[in-house]
């Protein structure tokens, strides 16, 4: 039985994978994805200071 690294692997090198890959990468680079991923990581960076 593959590892599950070995299957992520298989799956990047794949045509599918590379569409995928090619897909996130233009998301990624999408101002209105980078707004959304900082206002996110605000959110997140904002609360881990209050666990009381």
């Amino acid at each position: 039985m593959a590892s599950i690294v070995d299957r992520i692997k298989r799956y990047a090198r794949s045509p599918q994978g590379q569409r995928a890959r090619a897909r996130a990468t233009a998301a990624a680079r999408d101002p209105r994805n980078q707004a959304k991923a900082r206002a996110l990581l605000a959110r997140v960076k904002g609360k881990s200071g209050r666990r009381h």
